[in-house]
């Protein structure tokens, strides 16, 4: 092969990734401001100034759009690193230190996470990709377990009350609905936590 097909053929490629990356985008930001359910194949080509065609041989089903989606959000925008909190031996520190973060974490992507929360209910495969951010939520609750000296049924009132501080619709309540500062949401959902302890 010669060397002007080899460049060709890489210049090529880095057009499809480019192509690939625009309609990804343009999904993402038309998932945030409308919604899954509310997002059509060709508002997404038009918002990435390409051809309804071109958006399918990318991505053939629906399925592998939202997987892409998915993947960039969480590329662009990582949630809190929780491995990082294993540190903080004090259980109330560590509460509040990933409540801190994941508030904010919430705040930059509440318009999406609004849209997703409310097309996950009749969209299975959004429902299937919002369960994976349910999971991490599943897995930080148990690292924020650790510590409080709970045993049996007491444990399971500071799991669930830990879990229920960890959900988005918690963060939105109490910051967009009840006026709350996101340090004060932070504050009442500690001191939940520790009267839920032991």
């Amino acid at each position: 092969m010669t060397s002007s097909r080899t460049y060709e053929l890489r210049q090529r490629a880095e057009r499809q990734r480019e192509t690939r990356r625009r309609i990804v985008e343009a999904a993402v930001d038309l998932h945030t401001t409308m919604g899954p359910s509310r997002t059509s194949v060709k508002a997404i080509a038009e918002r990435a100034g390409v051809t309804r065609p071109t958006v399918y041989a990318h991505f053939p089903d629906e399925r592998a759009l939202f997987q892409a989606c998915s993947g960039h959000v969480g590329e662009t925008v990582p949630p809190p690193e929780a491995s990082a909190w294993a540190a903080i031996a004090d259980p109330g520190e560590r509460l509040e230190t990933a409540l801190g973060e994941l508030y904010a974490y919430y705040e930059r992507l509440e318009t999406l996470f609004t849209h997703v929360e409310r097309d996950a209910l009749t969209m299975p495969v959004v429902a299937e990709l919002n369960d994976q951010r349910l999971e991490y939520l599943d897995e930080v609750r148990e690292l924020l377990l650790a510590g409080w000296g709970a045993r049996g049924r007491a444990k399971a009132r500071v799991r669930a009350t830990i879990g229920h501080t960890l959900e988005f619709g918690t963060w939105q309540s109490l910051v967009r609905r009840q006026g709350c500062r996101q340090s004060e949401a932070v504050e009442l959902m500690s001191a939940f936590v520790a009267a839920a302890a032991p």
